[in-house]
């Protein structure tokens, strides 16, 4: 900063020096604390991922969407008590728009309409960059200057000027779910890229970021040693820590086949707890894996210590809010009380630690509702305890 001549009033000089910090690139350790971006997560208290919806699906067909996640649906997660839904959205669709083709732009009217209802009912809502894994893998093999990310930041700078006139305290960017990048320096360079397109497109709005290692859980957040040089951002992780027991009876393809064997693994874990369902595991590895679990004593405490307490600690190092922008537990194989009570202790923690989060699901098989063939959602009332929420009352009550 340029040297300021002493000034015959005090309030001149102090004028004078605002006036061109202005003008200053920000810089992280010159703050304390980022005062616009905790005021902004105060927004995202408790919300919940409408997943497969704009995201993970083959075929987005618009009765598809209409009929997927409804007004109804909005309105009962407004009920509950939630102050924001995550949106995940695709990258393929949104190349379409991009690109003007009659389906892109098509999928996004449904897009806005979505943001703009669940801002009427007074729900924030996350746009989360979420493509599939072998998108983030192309961005990362094309490099720095590479094409895909050339394209990638022209996505962004359309998305956040389409969004620009919407209230930047309920429309929030986030930059890309998950980024799994084995190059911690390309991951972040991306971010810094991606953000500026965002800044400079709608400056108001807050940007989420996940600019650390290769994982997006409680290790990748505590790898981001430097910040992005822009305020009025919140940095994100994911937790779905004891994964032995949130991840029991995954089958999908980014798991350990052994994980599908994993059935009624118990929480809290102790070592004679968790014999039953080693036995009921072929492999050697998924065997040690329980064992370890049980040996580990998974419980409330522990939850709070090896992940959250840690994130709170390194928001106070670093004056920024950090988001959990998912954390959950797969039904199917688990006990149902069971799973209620990590959902309880994951949430209370994460409220305890002054963080931000939302659950993963709303209606998948991590989900908190079940529908039925006409389309009504029923919320899982040990789910909603879980979370601190309350069950809306019938209608006519």
């Amino acid at each position: 900063m340029p040297m300021i001549k002493s000034a015959r009033h005090p309030l001149i000089a102090l004028i004078a020096i605002l006036a061109l910090s202005a003008f200053q690139p920000f810089s992280p350790s010159a703050f304390s604390r980022d005062a616009l971006a905790f005021e902004r997560a105060e927004h995202l208290r408790l919300g919940v991922n409408l997943s497969h919806w704009f995201s993970s699906e083959k075929d987005y067909a618009i009765q598809k969407l209409r009929s997927r996640v409804t007004i109804d649906d909005l309105r009962l997660i407004r009920g509950l008590g939630f102050d924001h839904v995550r949106l995940p959205i695709d990258a393929k669709p949104l190349y379409a728009w991009l690109n003007k083709e009659a389906d892109g732009i098509a999928f996004m009217g449904e897009v806005d309409k979505a943001v703009k209802r669940a801002n009427e009912l007074g729900l924030a809502v996350i746009v989360d960059v979420h493509p599939s894994d072998e998108f983030n893998k192309q961005l990362e093999k094309g490099g720095e200057r590479g094409e895909p990310l050339k394209k990638f930041a022209a996505l962004w700078e359309a998305l956040a000027t389409h969004f620009a006139q919407t209230d930047p305290k309920l429309v929030f960017f986030e930059i890309l779910n998950e980024p799994h990048m084995t190059d911690q320096n390309f991951n972040w360079n991306m971010h810094k890229l991606l953000a500026g397109k965002i800044r400079a497109a709608a400056p108001e709005h807050t940007i989420i970021a996940c600019p650390g290692s290769r994982k997006a859980d409680i290790s990748g957040l505590l790898d981001i040693s430097k910040l992005l040089p822009f305020p009025n951002v919140i940095y994100t992780f994911h937790n779905y820590k004891p994964d032995a027991f949130t991840h029991q009876g995954a089958g999908w393809q980014t798991w350990a086949s052994y994980n599908k064997e994993f059935n009624h693994v118990p929480y809290p874990s102790t070592p004679e707890n968790v014999v039953k369902s080693m036995d009921q595991v072929t492999s050697a590895k998924g065997k040690a894996i329980i064992k370890k679990y049980g040996e580990e004593r998974w419980d409330a405490d522990r939850i709070d210590r090896e992940v959250f307490a840690k994130a709170e600690k390194w928001c106070e190092s670093h004056g920024v809010p950090a988001y959990v922008g998912e954390f959950g537990v797969l039904g199917g194989k688990v006990d149902p009380a069971m799973r209620a009570q990590c959902i309880h202790d994951m949430r209370v923690a994460i409220q305890k630690r002054h963080l931000y989060g939302a659950l993963w699901d709303y209606q998948t098989s991590f989900g908190l509702v079940t529908k039925s063939k006409g389309g009504k959602a029923v919320a899982d009332p040990a789910i909603v305890n879980a979370l601190g929420l309350t069950m809306p009352k019938p209608a006519g009550e």
